[in-house]
C-alpha cells in the first residue's frame, strides 16, 4: 500500500509570517530524490535583493529558505517562478518573472536562470532576459552525447514580444546544452502557434518531455475574446504540438499536424469557453491546463484542462481529461468530467500509473485531491484527499489566491507535488496527516509566532506532498 506525506513548507523561523504564499512549484532531483526545491510567491523575510526558494535535502521532511533568485525586494518575491533539475549533475534551472521589474517597473521580464546545485548560496546566473512575457514553465533532462552529459532545458511561456503576427504568443525557449555554456547558453525562442488567434494565446504553455527526445507542448489558442470590465469572455481551442528532437531540430514543434487543416498542432478540443478572470472561491479562473507523457511509452500522452460547459450563460468550471495513444494525433475521453475544479496537474510514473491532482470548490470549501489510476479510469481510481479547508478564510489580498497552477511530478514509482491552501492547524483539514515546521497548536487550531505563544493570523501556505509506492 502506498504511504503519504504532507508537509507545510514554512520554516519554524518564519512562524510569524502571514503572507499569501500562493502559486507553488516543485522540482525533485532525479539523481538524488532527497534533494528538492519548491517555490511560491514568497518574499525574503530579511527584505534583501534576492527572492527565496524552499530547499529540502532530506526528502521533504524539513525545508529552509535559500535567497538566490534575482529580482526580489522588500515585501515581495518574484513574479511567476518555476524550477527544474536536470537528470544528472545536480544543476537547477528556473524560469521567473523578475519581481523588481513586475512590482516597481510594471514589466513582465522573463529570466531563465541556473545554479550548479541545490545547496549553492550564490545568486542564480541569468542566462536569458526578455520583456513582455508571462507564465514561464520550466522542464529539463540530461542526455549523453560525444562522451559528455548535456542538459536539455525547455521553458514554455506566453511571449508578447513575438514577431508578426504578434497574436501568436505561445512560445517555447529551448537549450540543448544549458549546463555549462555561457549565457544565453544556447537558448532559442520558438513560436509554436501556427494559426492566428484573437489577440493572443492563453497564458499557459505546458510541456512534457520523454527521455527519447519527444516533447509535447500544449496551449490554448484564443479564437475570440470579448472584454466585459475586468472579465473576458474567451473562446479557445486546446492545441497540442510535438517535436521529435527535443525542440532542437530544423523545424521545431512541427512534427504533429492537425488531422483537419494539416497545420502544425493537433486541436484536441475546439470552441471551448471560459470567463477569463471571473472567480471561484476567491480564485480567478482561466488558463487551467496540464500535459504528461508516459516515461515508458512516448506515444502515450495525457492532457487535462478546464472550461465552462454552459458557455456564457453557465456557472461551472469543468475539468476534462483526454488520452492519446498515437503521439497526439487522436484523443479520447479518459475520465468523467468534474465540475468546479481549478489547477489540474498530471504525471505518469515508471509503472504507467497516471496521477491527477486538482483543487475542487464545493460547499464553500477548497479540497485538494490526488487520484491515481492504473487503467486510465476504467475502474475506480485511488482517491486521496490531501487538504480541505474553508474557501473564504483568509480573505484574499489580490490575486492569485491559491495560484494559477499546482505541480505534480514523478521520480521512478513515486509521486511528488505541491499545492497552496489555508494553513489553519486542524487535523480535520488533512485526512492523511500533516507535519508543520512553523509553530502551531493543533488543539486550539491557532498558528503561533516564533515565541511559541503569540497568535498569528491564518494565511495561505505552500504544502509539499509525497506518495511513496
Amino acid at each position: 500500500m502506498p504511504t503519504f506525506k504532507v508537509v507545510d513548507l514554512t520554516p519554524k523561523a518564519l512562524s510569524g509570517e502571514s503572507e499569501q504564499d500562493s502559486e507553488p512549484f516543485l522540482a525533485v532531483n532525479p539523481e538524488k530524490p532527497t534533494e528538492m526545491v519548491a517555490t511560491a510567491f514568497t518574499s525574503d523575510p530579511m527584505g534583501g535583493r534576492f527572492a527565496p526558494v524552499y530547499v529540502s535535502t532530506d526528502g521533504g521532511n524539513t525545508w529552509s529558505l535559500n535567497t538566490i533568485v534575482p529580482g526580489g525586494g522588500r515585501g515581495f518575491g518574484t513574479g511567476d517562478i518555476t524550477v527544474a533539475f536536470a537528470d544528472r549533475g545536480g544543476a537547477l534551472y528556473a524560469g521567473i518573472l523578475n519581481g523588481v521589474a513586475a512590482f516597481r517597473q510594471n514589466k513582465t521580464l522573463l529570466q531563465i536562470l541556473r545554479a550548479p546545485s541545490v545547496t549553492s548560496t550564490a545568486p542564480m546566473e541569468v542566462l536569458v532576459s526578455r520583456d513582455q512575457v508571462d507564465q514561464p514553465w520550466t522542464i529539463a533532462d540530461t542526455v549523453a552525447s560525444a562522451g559528455a552529459d548535456h542538459d536539455r532545458v525547455l521553458v514554455g511561456n506566453n511571449n508578447f514580444n513575438h514577431p508578426s503576427p504578434t497574436s501568436q504568443t505561445a512560445t517555447v525557449d529551448v537549450s540543448a546544452d544549458a549546463r555549462t555554456a555561457r549565457a544565453p547558453a544556447g537558448f532559442a525562442s520558438t513560436g509554436i502557434e501556427r494559426r492566428t488567434p484573437d489577440g493572443q494565446d492563453g497564458p499557459p504553455v505546458r510541456l512534457a518531455l520523454h527521455p527519447d527526445g519527444t516533447v509535447y507542448a500544449a496551449f490554448e489558442s484564443w479564437t475570440s475574446t470579448t472584454a466585459v470590465q475586468a472579465v473576458s469572455d474567451v473562446t479557445f481551442d486546446v492545441v497540442v504540438t510535438r517535436d521529435d528532437s527535443a525542440g532542437a531540430g530544423v523545424n521545431p514543434f512541427q512534427d504533429l499536424k492537425d488531422a483537419t487543416d494539416s497545420s502544425p498542432g493537433q486541436r484536441v478540443a475546439t470552441g471551448r469557453f471560459v470567463a477569463f478572470n471571473s472567480t471561484l472561491g476567491q480564485e480567478r479562473l482561466g488558463g487551467d491546463l496540464t500535459i504528461a507523457v508516459d516515461p515508458k511509452d512516448a506515444d502515450s500522452v495525457w492532457i487535462a484542462w478546464c472550461d465552462r460547459v454552459g458557455g456564457a450563460g453557465g456557472t461551472d468550471n469543468t475539468l476534462h481529461v483526454r488520452h492519446s495513444a498515437d503521439r497526439g494525433q487522436s484523443w479520447a475521453q479518459a475520465r468523467q468530467d468534474i465540475t468546479d475544479v481549478k489547477n489540474p496537474a498530471l504525471a505518469v510514473n515508471s509503472a504507467g500509473l497516471v496521477g491527477l491532482a486538482y483543487q475542487k470548490f464545493a460547499d464553500n470549501q477548497w479540497t485538494t485531491v490526488l487520484e491515481t489510476t492504473a487503467d486510465g479510469w476504467k475502474s475506480t481510481p485511488e482517491t486521496t484527499v490531501l487538504h480541505q479547508a474553508p474557501a473564504d478564510v483568509p480573505v484574499a489580498v489580490g490575486l492569485p489566491y491559491l495560484g494559477d497552477y499546482i505541480r505534480l511530478l514523478t521520480v521512478g514509482a513515486d509521486f511528488y507535488g505541491v499545492f497552496s491552501g489555508n494553513n489553519t492547524p486542524d487535523n480535520a483539514n488533512f485526512p492523511v496527516g500533516v507535519t508543520y515546521q512553523r509553530n502551531a497548536d493543533f488543539t486550539t487550531h491557532q498558528l503561533l509566532d516564533v515565541d511559541g505563544t503569540s497568535g498569528v493570523a491564518v494565511s495561505i501556505d505552500p504544502f509539499f506532498f509525497h506518495r511513496a509506492a
